[in-house]
């Protein structure tokens, strides 16, 4: 184990951290609060103990893949924990335990909360919870990559570490230039977003809030309704972001270089259309039959559920309606897309409409052989066929997916809450969803949770968020050896 590069990206993710900060900071400029001085304070702590410690470049700069894994790990448990000081020093959240949560809910993209008046917070604060979704949502490191000196291709074990998906591919030959390419996709798509809201006639402020909790697909809003107090126009522009920001990014790029014969292609995007569309329909058919007094037309009806479906696929969050009283047929088919979530390479979290690709194309492949057993067929992705190691990447995560996800809820629910709501609050964080069902519902909150069965949700999130493994990883005793 490389320690000295690992202590040194750290550094440099403290330093980042401090200079996001200032953000808030002029937002507390605008609105004259007193809590912005406590986020000058802890910039000025960041940015320069981050300066000091990364000042000096470690002689062996190369990272492999153990050091990119256990440096992405402690980073986004260095965000979450430096990222909730400010709650705690305001005093708006009391609990470190809880700051740590709903700020690694805020990075990791989650938007599950503990806070039951989401207004009674400054706008310093408000704010600052919703630009961690917008920094979470392509990821800390991504953006470091963007400025620190890369070594060949030893720091696209940091991007591969972070970034959603079974695969990462590299859209141009250098990972500096990759990192820019995203950001500068997100950015444009984030201002894009922004700019609809303003001429909606949204509140800036609620603009920004609500672009860059589209954009991560995180969730927060700044209104205890929710999303259900903004006017049609402005929901239909919020589903429309959520699910443009849930689509693998290599579409646009695709689409930008003039190849948009091979984005169309793709058959992640295709399948990723087509349960929404699906979804959308069996649901409006579900309510209009068992519930035709819950909207107040077809065409709310179907708003409605087009934003849910949009909002829970992309592993969003945001809520116009209360889903938890919604048809047992329709929840169930919140719960799948759950578990589903968006594209691989998007801000979407879940198991990614990738990996459930290639798992029934594998079926498919095993009853043909056992038809056929001499046949020999590969699993193929809009043509390519995958390799070995892609398969097992993707069997493995299942397998740690589902083993985290049973033992999460078999932990939780030693605080003696019912199964509707244990599941549906695991299925929530470990998918980056935001709320669940019961007491967890759209309504609700995650502050009836004790402080260990918090903990045990925190590091869902902070787990679905990184794919997994990076976050695993750092409980394998033989990571810290110094030969491995």
């Amino acid at each position: 184990m490389n320690f000295a590069v690992v202590g040194w990206v750290l550094a440099w993710v403290l330093k980042i951290i401090g200079f996001l900060m200032l953000v808030p900071c002029l937002i507390s400029c605008i609105y004259m609060e007193r809590e912005g001085i406590i986020y000058l304070i802890l910039v000025v702590i960041a940015i320069t103990v981050g300066g000091i410690l990364s000042w000096r470049k470690p002689k062996n700069m190369a990272i492999y893949q153990r050091e990119g894994y256990v440096s992405v790990g402690l980073a986004w448990l260095l965000i979450s924990a430096y990222g909730a000081i400010p709650f705690v020093l305001t005093g708006e959240i009391p609990s470190y335990i809880d700051a740590i949560f709903e700020t690694a809910s805020g990075f990791t993209t989650t938007g599950s909360s503990i806070l039951s008046d989401v207004e009674a917070l400054c706008h310093t604060s408000l704010f600052w919870r919703s630009f961690t979704h917008w920094v979470g949502g392509m990821g800390v490191l991504v953006f470091i990559l963007m400025m620190i000196p890369s070594r060949g291709g030893s720091h696209m074990n940091l991007m591969k570490a972070e970034s959603p998906g079974y695969e990462v591919s590299k859209f141009v030959p250098l990972v500096k230039n990759n990192a820019r390419m995203l950001y500068r996709i997100y950015l444009v798509m984030t201002l894009a977003t922004i700019a609809a809201l303003l001429i909606s006639g949204m509140p800036w402020f609620d603009s920004f809030c609500i672009a860059f909790g589209a954009a991560g697909t995180g969730g927060f809003s700044v209104l205890n309704s929710g999303c259900a107090s903004y006017t049609s126009v402005q929901q239909w522009i919020i589903t429309i972001a959520m699910i443009a920001f849930g689509v693998n990014f290599s579409f646009y790029y695709l689409c930008l270089i003039h190849r948009g014969k091979d984005a169309l292609r793709m058959s992640e995007v295709r399948a990723y259309f087509l349960i929404i569309l699906a979804s959308t329909a069996l649901i409006s058919v579900d309510i209009a039959v068992q519930e035709p007094g819950a909207f107040a037309s077809v065409w709310d009806l179907i708003r409605g559920a087009f934003f849910q479906v949009g909002t829970i696929i992309t592993t969003t969050g945001f809520s116009t309606v209360d889903f938890d009283t919604w048809p047992s047929f329709s929840k169930f088919i919140l719960f799948l897309l759950m578990i589903c979530g968006a594209c691989a390479g998007s801000t979407g979290g879940g198991i990614k409409v990738s990996r459930l690709l290639i798992a029934m194309k594998s079926l498919k492949q095993e009853l043909y052989t056992l038809i056929h057993p001499r046949a020999v067929r590969k699993v193929r992705i809009d043509g390519h066929a995958l390799s070995d190691r892609t398969l097992r990447s993707v069997y493995i995560f299942l397998m740690a997916y589902f083993l985290i996800f049973g033992t999460s809820i078999l932990i939780i629910s030693l605080q003696g809450l019912d199964f509707e709501t244990n599941v549906s609050a695991v299925a929530a964080t470990l998918n980056n969803i935001g709320p669940g069902f019961s007491i967890v519902g759209p309504t609700c909150n995650f502050s009836i949770y004790s402080w260990w069965a918090k903990v045990v949700l925190i590091f869902d999130m902070l787990a679905g968020r990184l794919e997994l493994l990076p976050i695993l990883i750092l409980f394998f005793p033989r990571t810290w050896s110094a030969n491995g």
